[in-house]
């Protein structure tokens, strides 16, 4: 009997806003008056990021997750409401505990990020509604090493769902620590699909070699998706491995691109394409998301997304 499912990818995750400043010198010297020549406020974090852009493709999003009765955190709920995302099982932090916020400082192609990690880092297992995590049909993960108090309990979490039912998939995001322990280890033999950057991979599985760190990584996940930025994204599934050639575009903010491929990976996961597609949507909507200035901005853009997605843009 199909299992009835009220969402099509349910998120235990965090949530913050991104304060970009663009054109700032590579060497910042301390107590000098430096001027950026742009500014933005975009919904940031990985998690929310993934959840939002899922929603504006169409897809059915319960996301639980963790602010501060601030106004960062009402900006960010406003944001992910916005864009349909079911929001009703979010947990509101203790009286002066602050909602998340991460600062982008740009130097051209490189930047320097800021984390303030607030109540994003407090969130536990207990204080998840694991029924509602239950009603999808998909489980995804993000920035584990950010989500410090969840983080011993997500094995347990994600064995459970999949008892229930569900794929998993995960996107560790970054280790400030550089250390990619545990529960890194037990995620990875038990997550459907993992989708990391390629210096992550590279650094998890301990190689300088992109294609060497597909091989080792997937002989322990069954489908991985390593994102290769301007060089598309390696796939390995079975045995077999694929290159999907990225989508050529004037980037205006690189920022959240990794999240948005993640976005349409798994949308078209979820909706049944082979693997090689599923890399090429994810690799179009990675490129979709650098056309405006943050992970977010075109997704809220139905025509860019039309116009960009064709026939995967949802229909408004």
């Amino acid at each position: 009997m199909k299992r009835k499912c009220s969402f099509d990818v349910t998120i235990a995750g965090e949530v913050n806003l991104d304060l970009i400043l663009y054109g700032l010198p590579r060497e910042m010297p301390v107590e000098r008056e430096l001027l950026a020549r742009g500014f933005g406020l975009t919904l940031g974090s990985s998690s929310a990021i993934l959840a939002h852009n899922l929603a504006a493709l169409g897809m059915r999003v319960g996301f639980i997750t963790k602010a501060g009765a601030d106004p960062l955190g009402d900006v960010a709920m406003r944001w992910l409401e916005g864009a349909g995302v079911d929001i009703s099982r979010a947990i509101a932090a203790p009286a002066g505990m602050q909602t998340g916020v991460t600062m982008l400082l740009h130097h051209g192609d490189t930047r320097h990020i800021l984390t303030y990690p607030g109540a994003m880092a407090t969130m536990t297992a207990d204080e998840l509604d694991v029924d509602y995590l239950a009603s999808g049909r998909h489980f995804h993960v993000s920035s584990i090493f950010l989500q410090q108090a969840l983080r011993p309990d997500l094995p347990a979490l994600c064995r459970r769902l999949k008892a229930r039912g569900l794929s998993i998939s995960l996107d560790t995001n970054d280790d400030p620590e550089d250390r990619w322990g545990a529960p890194l280890g037990d995620l990875l033999g038990i997550v459907d699909i993992f989708l990391p950057n390629e210096d992550e991979a590279k650094r998890i599985a301990g190689t300088d070699d992109p294609e060497s760190a597909l091989v080792w990584l997937a002989a322990k996940v069954p489908v991985v998706a390593i994102k290769c930025g301007a060089r598309g994204s390696l796939v390995r599934a079975g045995g077999q491995s694929w290159h999907a050639a990225p989508r050529t575009v004037v980037p205006v903010d690189t920022i959240g691109a990794g999240d948005s491929f993640n976005t349409g990976f798994l949308k078209g996961y979820l909706d049944g394409l082979p693997l090689q597609q599923c890399a090429e949507l994810g690799n179009a909507t990675a490129a979709l998301s650098t056309l405006r200035q943050g992970g977010t901005e075109s997704f809220r853009d139905g025509a860019l997304m039309r116009e960009f997605l064709g026939d995967y843009a949802p229909v408004r």
